[in-house]
């Protein structure tokens, strides 16, 4: 009894993640006799394991040891979510909070379509509403509660109605499916909250201060300490990624690959870009977890799909799956299209009555994100760099106007807001005015009218550089195609961005066109791709010792990915099949090791980064001295009307801005002839002074680096001539602490790197 009861505790941590983190079968956990925390489930386990297989049939022992495994190998992403997500309190407040979401929709909706009036809402029907005054009846307004039914007849109207009672029970049953996965996922939290308390000594309270990188180098520590992992002596940055991120860089591997059935050519439409969220559960489910997927647990693909004797059976049952799913989805469509109309009804009607100009703003797209993502990027490193990157992009798709569409504009903004402005003079004049029969709905339509219009009115004083504005826009988010350079004021660019930076109004209406479109997209295209994605996970797909199984561009591995078009020629044996599009292979192990100064690359990756170090030295030779550079950051900048200000902001218009200038022959602050340079240069001339600056203990003392951070062997830099500019340029530097320093120098650090390699690329 008691070892049943042992058993049953080991079974507490439920995995709750789609993207749930790797591992392998036969990993071992040790745990030494200083750790009997409550945290910790996993002890002696070559014990517990011996008194559970003779208690229990083999099949239920092997599902123990499963289940230990999990436990272990799901940690950093439990850890990484718990961090992000801001502590147990928040987790379970907005588990709780999206079931009375759930639950208020559905009893809303049915009220609002069983139990109201609506012929004595609107008027259409009388009421006697009339009560005596000495001799006389005095009539009285109709109120709220007259249109509403009374509770037996609101029954009844349910009870009647078929469709509404199955749609209830649909409900329902999808409701008490969630409260059971909330109660387990609750439970899970608590696990990962005394993880946190006990072994990494973080308290709640503390947990907002602490940024990823202090809790992954905590976990490091642990591990280096504890052995908890003994298949691994050492956890390493890349590890704990790979197990974080393991589904993610496999979708981020399709879309670079042009896999994904995303990109489709429509009549009337042209090339279109159709990614939503449903569409993507879709491809999650049929690949990583579902019934059927490649899959067969969070870490291993099966193994039959590493063999290529029988691809096409393989093929052939996949293509079948996506058949099945296809359906599933077309049956299931009225119903999800009803929820999508009801919560983007629910969930916008109000932002576009106060801001009707918000349908007009631009959001990353889901595709943009994927498209944009390095390999081994967490969520909050890429929702940081896309959120630098808004305002950039945002001024780069405000300098496209239409004459056409501006002149039809401000027409219909002027006719609009005219009528607009007699109906509210009227109004003030007499309130009596606003009871004329749909007169505020007039007054709400124009109101509408006028500003969706004025929003497409441009500013007539703004003048925009569209290559200097798309080469901020590629400071920031690291890929764009080789043929936007030099077309950056062409529509066709315009166009392209387009699909990565979308309409506020196009995400919702792709939204709603979702549960229609997804099986047509999961039967007719995504179905016929079946070999493909056999052989993709194939030939991509490699085991870790320790991790489990992962995609191979996660490894970012030069030899087997690098494309020699981005500094990696004569140091890869990819072929084009095998490469990596856009650089990504070599953008994403730059991004990896500047995120993660301690990390150590392996050899071939330590020699591409000495290669790119040699090249950026020698490109610098014969550029302007950074010094000069950074020091016309006021001037430069204010070329790209960049009212930001920050720092890293000003650096980076600096290095952009500096050949337009230079090459137009204008002085420099000294009023001195600046020799012309191209933008490679002068970003290599900064990246150049960086790894050779050799004053670390005035540069730590001046921008308060901590003298204990850490260099990259490989890439080592003291910062010295950024910070130095980045002080000077910004009196708001001594305000913001110090992790958040580090992470704006690794920012701009990056930045200016994937400046450099794409410009090299394409020379």
């Amino acid at each position: 009894m008691t070892d049943f009861e042992t058993y049953q505790e080991y079974q507490r941590i439920e995995d709750f993640e789609e993207d749930s983190p790797p591992g392998e079968e036969d990993l071992l956990v040790h745990v030494p006799e200083g750790l009997k925390d409550s945290w910790h489930h996993i002890k002696n386990l070559d014990h517990f394991f011996t008194r559970i297989s003779f208690h229990f049939k083999s099949n239920l022992y092997q599902q123990c040891v499963m289940t230990m495994v999990q436990c272990f190998l799901n940690l950093p992403l439990h850890i990484y979510h718990f961090h992000q997500k801001n502590g147990f309190a928040c987790m379970m407040l907005s588990e709780f909070f999206e079931l009375v979401q759930f639950l208020f929709v559905v009893t809303f909706t049915t009220f609002l379509f069983n139990c109201v009036e609506y012929d004595i809402l609107f008027a259409n029907k009388a009421v006697n509403h009339t009560t005596k005054t000495g001799s006389s009846l005095e009539r009285n307004k109709v109120i709220l509660t007259d249109a509403i039914l009374s509770s037996q007849k609101c029954t009844e109207r349910i009870q009647g109605n078929g469709w509404i009672i199955f749609l209830l029970i649909m409900a329902a049953i999808f409701w008490v499916y969630r409260l059971i996965k909330v109660f387990c996922n609750i439970l899970s939290y608590w696990e990962i909250r005394q993880f946190y308390i006990k072994a990494l000594k973080i308290t709640m309270d503390e947990l907002c201060n602490y940024t990823w990188q202090e809790v992954q180098g905590r976990l490091i520590s642990l591990q280096r300490e504890q052995q908890m992992c003994i298949h691994k002596k050492e956890l390493t940055e890349l590890d704990i990624y790979h197990r974080i991120l393991r589904f993610k860089n496999y979708m981020v591997a399709m879309v670079n690959k042009s896999l994904l059935p995303i990109q489709l050519h429509l009549p009337l439409l042209g090339d279109v870009v159709f990614l939503t969220q449903g569409l993507k559960y879709n491809f999650e489910l049929i690949f990583f977890w579902g019934p059927g997927s490649l899959f067969q647990n969070k870490w291993n693909l099966h193994p039959k799909y590493k063999r290529a004797s029988n691809r096409l059976e393989l093929a052939t049952q996949l293509s079948r799956i996506i058949l099945l799913a296809g359906l599933a989805n077309l049956l299931l469509c009225p119903f999800i299209l009803v929820w999508q109309v009801l919560y983007a009804f629910f969930s916008y009607t109000e932002t576009i009555k106060r801001e009707p100009g918000s349908l007009g703003a631009r959001r990353w797209s889901l595709y943009g994100r994927l498209y944009l993502r390095h390999f081994n990027e967490l969520d909050h490193e890429l929702h940081g760099r896309l959120g630098r990157g808004y305002k950039p992009v945002s001024k780069y798709m405000n300098s496209f106007t239409s004459p056409l569409f501006t002149v039809i504009a401000k027409n219909v903004a002027f006719f609009s807001g005219s009528i607009l402005a007699v109906l509210i003079a009227l109004t003030v004049y007499d309130e009596d005015v606003l009871t004329v029969q749909h007169i505020l709905t007039a007054i709400t339509i124009l109101g509408v009218v006028v500003t969706v219009t004025r929003s497409f009115i441009p500013d007539e004083h703004m003048v925009w550089c569209p290559e200097q504005l798309l080469q901020c826009v590629l400071a920031h988010i690291h890929y764009i195609p080789d043929h936007w350079k030099g077309n950056a004021n062409k529509s066709e660019t315009r166009d392209e961005m387009a699909q990565l930076f979308q309409y506020k109004a196009v995400f919702i209406l792709e939204e709603l066109l979702s549960p229609i479109v997804t099986p047509f997209i999961l039967i007719f295209f995504l179905r016929h791709k079946s070999l493909e994605i056999i052989d993709f996970f194939r030939n991509f797909t490699v085991e870790v010792v320790g991790v489990g199984d992962i995609c191979s561009f996660a490894q970012m591995d030069i030899r087997k990915h690098g494309n020699p078009q981005w500094l990696s020629e004569g140091q890869t044996e990819a072929s084009v099949y095998q490469q990596a599009e856009n650089g990504k292979t070599e953008l994403s192990l730059m991004h990896f090791t500047i995120k993660n100064p301690r990390w150590q690359p392996p050899q071939e990756s330590s020699f591409f980064i000495s290669h790119l170090k040699e090249k950026v030295h020698h490109d610098a030779a014969g550029a302007p001295p950074a010094q000069h550079i950074l020091s016309e950051t006021p001037f430069f900048s204010s070329l790209l009307s960049n009212e930001s200000g920050t720092a890293p902001d000003n650096l980076l218009a600096s290095v952009i801005a500096h050949p337009v200038l230079t090459a137009s022959g204008l002085p420099g602050r000294d009023r001195h002839f600046v020799h012309p340079s191209t933008t490679a240069s002068a970003a290599a001339s900064v990246l150049a002074s960086l790894s050779t600056s050799q004053q670390p203990s005035r540069t730590r003392s001046h921008i308060l680096l901590p003298s204990t951070y850490p260099e990259n062997p490989m890439y080592r830099s003291d910062r010295t001539v950024i910070e130095e500019s980045m002080s000077g340029s910004d009196s708001r530097i001594q305000n913001i602490s110090r992790s958040a320093l580090l992470s704006e120098i690794a920012s701009a650090e990056m930045s200016l790197h994937a400046i450099y390699m794409h410009e090299v690329s394409n020379m």
